[in-house]
């Protein structure tokens, strides 16, 4: 293995002329780090902490993976809002025909998030966190989207940009496309090497920043890099389950991300970068800490109320919220088919559940109607 790398001395890489801008080339990660900072052990420290109490979560919860497709379809949201689409918590659990038409590529980006991350947790169970499984998430991402003919699912074959409106004016330009299938090779290598010894949220810090500097491929980048957090805590038992996301902290911290990452490139400083990430896993896990509280709260005083108002329905009524718990939008027809009930009684459940003020009707339709779990979507949103 090469020499060690000292933080305080970390040289991130060469600006290297090419014909009319300047493409960045990075050095290679998969080396020994050397990181002693007092600060950085602190918030090291405190990130450790705040994630093993949420991790408590997986074994307190019954059927906690309800509530962890809640979580995936917030990141699936968040993360791909920070690209630009806009669409809301709401219509990400709306049916393709219900959403209108010139919303639809938006919905679908998210729809292929929510996807891209089942099938990635999924394949972690038999293939590690790897190029090939990155790959294959890629082309989940960009299926039937706006990046379909970008290649989905291989690294580029050509240079791509951040910013600007060419080339010539780009905010950061990635390293040629000659040298990403080595610099991912390293990546890979650096996920996977048990023989460097450091802790696994600096790992996948420092991993996190060489894909976004890598960018392998022509779109979906961010998206990506982001999903990359989650596997690599899932893939190494930190988490249990995908409970944390970091697309919210940084949508809410979107200019010190940028800045922050640009800031190891133009200056070397890489512990300031790990020190925003560890800040933003400690915030984002107490906020999933305290979502996974109010669920329970929330959970409680609806079961209760279900079993007090229902009577002989109640078991029908308790099958009903743990379907509204991993899908809060419903229709009359999916509480059918979902508890295999008739359409009458079906009916008469929403019914009662509005009056308990767990559904509210959304479209103010006579038909086709849209109810909606509004107090538990609320957890989500705030």
């Amino acid at each position: 293995m090469m020499e060690a790398i000292q933080i305080e001395k970390f040289k991130a890489g060469q600006w290297i002329r090419q014909y009319q801008y300047k493409s960045f080339s990075p050095v290679f990660i998969n080396r020994q780090w050397l990181i002693n900072d007092p600060d950085l052990q602190t918030l090291l420290a405190e990130a450790s902490r705040y994630l093993g109490e949420l991790n408590a979560f997986s074994y307190q919860i019954p059927d906690i993976d309800f509530f962890i497709r809640m979580h995936i379809a917030k990141e699936a949201v968040t993360s791909s809002r920070i690209e630009g689409t806009q669409t809301n918590m709401e219509e990400a659990f709306l049916k393709e025909n219900d959403i209108q038409p010139e919303k639809r590529d938006d919905w679908q980006e998210v729809q292929n998030y929510i996807q891209a991350m089942n099938s990635a947790i999924e394949r972690l169970q038999t293939l590690p966190l790897s190029n090939r499984l990155i790959r294959e998430t890629h082309k989940t991402l960009l299926a039937s989207v706006r990046g379909e003919h970008r290649q989905p699912g291989e690294f580029r074959k050509s240079q791509n940009w951040i910013g600007g409106a060419s080339i010539q004016d780009a905010v950061f330009i990635p390293p040629q496309q000659d040298e990403v299938p080595e610099l991912m090779s390293d990546l890979e290598k650096f996920l996977n090497n048990d023989q460097i010894k450091i802790p696994e949220l600096l790992r996948i810090a420092i991993a996190h920043y060489q894909f976004e500097t890598i960018h392998p491929f022509l779109d979906g980048n961010g998206r990506v890099g982001r999903l990359l957090i989650t596997l690599h805590l899932v893939s190494n038992k930190i988490l249990e389950r995908p409970a944390l996301y970091l697309s919210d902290f940084f949508e809410r911290n979107k200019t010190l991300y940028y800045d922050n990452l640009m800031g190891v490139r133009l200056k070397n400083d890489m512990r300031q970068w790990l020190k925003f990430f560890l800040v933003g896993v400690i915030k984002t896990a107490k906020s999933s800490i305290f979502t996974f509280q109010s669920i329970i709260a929330l959970k409680d005083l609806c079961d209760k109320d279900i079993v007090r108002k229902l009577g002989r329905r109640a078991h029908k009524g308790l099958a009903l919220m743990d379907w509204l718990y991993c899908k809060p939008l419903t229709t009359a027809a999916e509480v059918s088919e979902w508890l295999n009930v008739s359409q009458p009684t079906a009916n008469t459940l929403i019914r009662y559940f509005c009056n308990l003020n767990i559904l509210q009707e959304m479209t103010g339709y006579k038909r086709n109607r849209i109810f909606v779990f509004r107090r538990y979507l609320e957890i989500f949103k705030s």
